[in-house]
């Protein structure tokens, strides 16, 4: 009798071994997990202190961009050469065309045409792309503590975008200046309104993609969801937009001047123009998405009888 069980007991100790192989991997992941730091939810006085110092960030990020924009209206050319020079020297080189300064004008080309004044200078561009990168930033990590260097890095960022972008919408002028002499359908000033709009909104979009896309590529899958959320992300540079290029001038008083509204109707209608194409992608995209049949996931215990 003693025999039997013993004999019992070995063929059910030696059946535990057999199956244990597919339990084994489980139980591992299961200790790591529980071994792997979690982070540790915020006290009542730590979330203040977080809002406190989000706040503090926010402020800095609309001073900073309130400043900027105050100077820019009152600014000459010869204020704007820090912005204004490295943009000259970049379409120089891209178009090989040749600029000197004139004081209290701007960069004249050699052939007395074409001018970059201070209204060239990308201001209003440097202004939205700061805002757009420090309020994304400060809204993504909303729930931890950002430290202050994201603000200078964000005007670094913008400062650099804004150069690439305006060695393209002027460089871009150039090659039209011939062309906006024979359009009969709009005027220079309608012309040049319209594709500095389509080259600028144009930039701002492709940076945010850029910007989420380095995110994604930092954190890995933690931000896998935010990087493919859908159309509706495009809406928050749009609304930083408008928000600088309609929003402070409604402040200001620029509501009382007809040329307000003229250039209003610019900016309202072609960033929408620009995103339209993108929002019919990405509506194509889901219906197609949708009509691939799914596989199936294969049951867990399926897959542990493998072992056995």
């Amino acid at each position: 009798m003693r025999a039997y069980e013993g004999a019992r007991v070995s063929q059910l100790f030696i059946s535990r071994l057999r199956g244990s192989p597919s339990r084994l991997p489980t139980s591992k992941r299961e200790v790591v997990r529980r071994l792997a730091p979690q982070p540790q939810p915020f006290s009542q006085g730590e979330k203040g202190e977080l809002r406190r110092q989000e706040l503090a960030q926010f402020l800095l990020i609309v001073l900073s961009a309130w400043s900027l924009k105050w100077f820019y209206s009152t600014a000459t050319v010869d204020q704007l050469r820090w912005i204004l020079w490295p943009t000259t020297k970049l379409v120089e080189l891209v178009t090989g065309a040749q600029f000197e300064f004139e004081s209290r004008a701007g960069y004249m080309n050699s052939e007395q045409s074409f001018l970059i004044a201070a209204s060239c200078a990308g201001v209003n561009f440097l202004i939205t792309a700061f805002v757009m990168l420090a309020l994304r930033k400060l809204w993504k990590d909303r729930n931890d503590k950002t430290a202050w260097w994201f603000v200078p890095i964000a005007a670094v960022l913008a400062f650099i975008a804004t150069i690439v972008t305006n060695t393209v919408r002027i460089s871009l002028a150039l090659q039209m200046l011939g062309t906006q002499r024979r359009n009969r359908w709009l005027n220079a000033e309608d012309a040049h309104r319209l594709e500095g709009i389509l080259v600028y909104f144009g930039f701002l979009l492709l940076l945010f993609v850029i910007a989420d896309e380095v995110d994604r590529r930092l954190h890995g899958a933690r931000d896998e969801r935010a990087a493919t959320v859908g159309f509706s992300r495009f809406l928050f540079p749009l609304a930083v937009c408008y928000a600088t290029t309609l929003g402070v001038p409604l402040v200001n008083g620029a509501f009382r001047q007809r040329e307000f509204w003229e250039h209003s109707a610019f900016v309202l209608l072609i960033p929408l123009a620009l995103l339209t194409p993108l929002a019919l992608f990405r509506i194509f995209a889901t219906k197609l998405a949708s009509l691939r049949p799914r596989r199936r996931l294969a049951d867990p215990a399926m897959l542990s009888q493998d072992f056995d």
